[in-house]
């Protein structure tokens, strides 16, 4: 049965997606909420959306993530100021997995960040204010000559085994020699848009910038009568091949009461020099601790301790559960141990 918008109330704080009346064709089995847009988070089971991303191709409605512009003569200073780690290196045509963080280190979003040109940015946004962080911090800077808006760009995901082919119909041969975090330019049936080499899957995949948010519905009906020989789906985002795949979730794995210390991020996301220091400043004084606390992806368990060989304390605990799958089909324990989540606590045990 599709999911009735109609028991949705709309209003001018949620907004539909360009694609929105072309995925209604497919019926979307459930929507949620993100960066103030309605966001189709299913057509099929969870595990046939699985399937189809392993072997096939997938192609989502991800035109969410809004994209934070930061542009202007000052432009490359105040997209520094927003994360620790180092633009400097970050070339026109490349993209870079990035965290913005407060002060404190704490992390306010993890976006793409794409660099469109010498001074202009954009900031592919999880669900969280990002802009509007960015336009008070831009206030303690007055002196910046800096432009801060929404780009208007909708970004869709073509994930799966058999993109690279569907790309190579859409645009052209050249597109396979595309690197991984770069992006070009690119026509779609005459629709103008960016290709980036990303994903949030692990898996082959590219992302799709609509440059004219009137063409949503021509734009997803061309890829998908294009994907039809290679068993194109529509789909949500795989939650278990993220988790699968180690690849954090803002507001689930981590928030702004996280730093990129607990997240194991230090190496290539505090290398931004003095722009670093908001990153580490939740770091302890002793330095040989660490961080106060770690999230680790893709978790093990074996017996009763955690991956860093800890046991359980004195009412079994192992630590918080941040994401988890009801089924993860690659995903076996180990014999003799089990891991129960009750609430948001691991618990383990041993057996036999």
């Amino acid at each position: 049965m599709a999911f009735d918008m109609a028991q949705v109330q709309r209003g001018a704080r949620n907004r539909r997606t360009p694609y929105f009346e072309a995925t209604q064709k497919y019926d979307p089995k459930g929507f949620t909420v993100y960066n103030h847009m309605y966001f189709p988070i299913r057509f099929d089971t969870f595990e046939a959306e699985f399937d189809a991303l392993l072997n096939d191709v997938t192609l989502w409605d991800v035109s969410v993530e809004r994209c934070l512009e930061i542009g202007g003569p000052d432009g490359p200073a105040f997209a520094q100021l927003l994360t620790p780690r180092d633009l400097s290196t970050c070339a026109v045509g490349q993209a870079k997995y990035i965290l913005i963080c407060d002060r404190d280190g704490g992390i306010v979003n993890d976006p793409v960040l794409t660099r469109m040109d010498q001074t202009t940015f954009w900031f592919a946004l999880a669900s969280s204010d990002a802009l509007l962080f960015a336009r008070g911090l831009r206030n303690a800077y007055p002196d910046l000559d800096v432009t801060i808006q929404e780009a208007e760009v909708a970004p869709l995901q073509i994930q799966g085994p058999k993109s690279k082919d569907l790309m190579r119909d859409l645009v052209g041969e050249d597109i396979l020699d595309l690197r991984y975090y770069w992006w070009r330019k690119a026509e779609i049936g005459g629709i103008p848009v960016i290709v980036t080499r990303t994903g949030w899957t692990s898996e082959v995949g590219y992302e799709v910038y609509l440059t004219d948010p009137s063409r949503g519905f021509d734009l997803w009906e061309h890829i998908m009568k294009a994907g039809e020989p290679y068993g194109i789906k529509p789909t949500g985002p795989s939650d278990i091949r993220r988790i699968e795949g180690g690849i954090f979730n803002w507001g689930a794995d981590m928030t702004y009461e996280n730093n990129p210390l607990e997240l194991g991020l230090d190496r290539h996301h505090l290398d931004g020099g003095a722009a670093a220091d908001q990153g580490r400043r939740r770091e302890p004084p002793d330095q040989r601790r660490g961080a106060r606390r770690r999230a680790v992806p893709r978790t093990e368990f074996s017996e009763v301790a955690d991956p860093r060989g800890r046991p359980p304390d004195r009412k079994g605990h192992l630590g918080h559960l941040l994401s988890a799958s009801a089924k993860e089909p690659r995903v076996r324990m180990a014999p003799g141990g089990t891991v129960q989540a009750r609430g948001d606590r691991l618990r383990g045990h041993r057996v036999g």
